[in-house]
């Protein structure tokens, strides 16, 4: 496994789905900035509600399918899941679909989003649950004001940089702040 970050202005999505892990899949998706086209044959009132103009209320084409990047799906019985895989595959997408492991060709991590600081924990589709409760631990250690603080240490190193410093005198920098201010505890530790 190799985890990354995708940039949202590159990776248009498609998702596919009904009900509640849709709306749920949607919501992460916004706050991650993604481009969104949503696909329901049925859907919930929640996804209606929450999808808006981005709804297509009936499920995705070979066209519909080839502006996208990737293709997400939730809530689908496994026939139709197992068939829009298939053709998203055959585009070129890659897919995951909701607790079904072997239809994914990547996962999705349980994240912790502090602003631009994002902390994903991923178990490789092994135990979600786990992920899960890991996430809420992470998020009572990583505070809402470490978002400010990220965008602080941004600010700092545009600086800097601005000054033709160079990464090593940036990141010393930065290690001066973080010590300073007592972010990560006592220093060296």
């Amino acid at each position: 496994m190799l985890p990354i970050t995708l940039c949202p202005e590159a990776v248009p999505v498609a998702l596919v789905g009904i009900g509640d892990k849709t709306v749920h899949r949607l919501a992460q998706l916004d706050e991650g900035g993604f481009t969104v086209t949503v696909f329901s044959d049925a859907p919930s009132s929640d996804l209606v509600l929450a999808a808006g103009k981005r709804l297509h209320r009936r499920l995705p084409t070979a066209a519909d399918l080839g502006a996208q990047r990737l293709l997400l799906v939730a809530d689908l019985d496994e026939a139709r899941a197992v068939d829009l895989a298939f053709l998203a595959r055959q585009l070129g997408l890659l897919v995951n679909v909701e607790d079904r492991t072997a239809l994914c060709d990547f996962h999705l991590p349980a994240i912790v989003r502090r602003g631009d600081l994002v902390v994903a924990i991923s178990t490789g589709g092994q135990s979600p649950r786990l992920a899960g409760r890991l996430r809420r631990a992470a998020e009572r250690l990583i505070h809402r004001d470490w978002g400010a603080r990220l965008a602080r240490l941004g600010l700092l190193r545009t600086e800097l940089r601005a000054q033709g410093r160079g990464p090593a005198e940036i990141a010393r920098a930065v290690d001066v702040v973080i010590d300073r201010e007592g972010w990560l505890g006592r220093p060296g530790t």
